[in-house]
């Protein structure tokens, strides 16, 4: 085989290998889907058209024409949380910047032309990193590690941020309630201070038994104060978790109550298994210490003894295809 086509074969190899170490988001969301399918439902997804966008407003408008359930606050958080895409558009950053640890560096084109007296050569060179190949298995194998290092840490980000979403919800939902049971102590506790005040105009109070009950008044009056503030507080911070806008807001209404409790809790070895097998901080520590083992150091790199460190940088550090042609003119 002539030279040119082995370099040339050599090249379509290189390129073939560092093209299969990518991992686009794509595929980055359809494992997260995948891994976080009890909290999502896989329905994680990027918005990047305009028809996407719309298409997950009608979702949204549509989930809060009913009272919003924990699950539909869930899917209005993916579907319209502007956070949730920034954190899905930076974990599509981090698997670029992983992606770009596996590549070679682009090679070098360069054109000569050399005139000595009657001799006139033209030099066409094409040079490639000796020490990035040498280095390639290394670079790949580094950048799986943090390809998977941000897949797992896109799963973990999803996965918390709905988490606070149904905390957020049940903090609303409870505040809530403890609202309409405040309100109904708060007109309790009215009716029987007017009912001790009338009954100590007619002496069948003393002045005592009526200020208790004016203290409980105005024990709950001041509760039903919190309990509002509460309402306001929980619901505000519920808002900001789905991402709706002050019209967006406007429409949504939660149920009266929290949902019943289980009639049984899980089985503790189930839940210490699905733990153990489950866990995304167990695996992220995996990853890292994959990372941290692939990772290049000065003892990894055995470099040819015969390529020694230069001031700048020379032909014979560079592997070379290079194609010269001469022609002898006449003086």
């Amino acid at each position: 085989m002539k030279p040119t086509l082995r370099l040339s074969a050599l090249a379509a190899g290189l390129v073939a290998l560092t093209g299969c170490a990518s991992v686009s988001i794509d595929d980055a969301l359809k494992e997260t889907n995948t891994r976080s399918e009890p909290f999502t439902q896989g329905k994680v997804e990027l918005s990047r058209t305009k028809e996407q966008r719309d298409q997950r407003a009608a979702l949204t408008s549509d989930l809060l024409s009913r009272p919003l359930t924990q699950s539909d606050a869930v899917q209005v958080a993916l579907a319209n949380s502007p956070s949730l895409q920034a954190l899905i558009a930076q974990s599509a950053v981090n698997l670029a910047l992983a992606n770009q640890v596996g590549r070679l560096p682009n090679p070098i084109l360069s054109f000569e032309r050399v005139r000595l007296n009657d001799e006139l050569e033209l030099g066409r060179l094409l040079s490639v990193g000796l020490v990035d190949i040498l280095l390639l298995p290394q670079r790949l194998g580094l950048s799986r590690s943090q390809a998977e290092q941000a897949k797992i840490q896109l799963t973990g980000v999803v996965i918390d941020q709905v988490t606070q979403v149904k905390q957020a919800w049940v903090r609303a939902v409870a505040a809530q309630q403890a609202l309409s049971y405040a309100e109904q102590v708060n007109r309790s506790a009215q009716a029987s201070a007017q009912l001790a005040r009338r009954m100590q105009l007619v002496g069948n109070f003393s002045k005592l038994q009526r200020a208790r009950q004016q203290v409980f008044y105005a024990d709950a009056t001041t509760d039903l104060a919190l309990a509002r503030h509460a309402v306001t507080a929980t619901r505000e911070d519920l808002v900001r978790m789905l991402g709706l806008d002050e019209a967006q807001a406007a429409r949504l209404t939660l149920p009266a109550r929290l949902p019943d409790l289980p009639k049984a809790p899980r089985d503790p070895q189930e839940v210490s298994k699905t733990a153990a097998q489950q866990r995304l901080d167990v695996q992220l520590a995996r990853s890292q210490l994959d990372l941290v083992g692939r990772a290049p150091t000065s003892t990894s790199m055995k470099v040819p003894s015969r390529l020694k460190p230069c001031a700048r940088p020379t032909r014979s550090n560079w592997l070379r295809a290079s194609c010269t042609s001469r022609r002898c003119c006449a003086a």
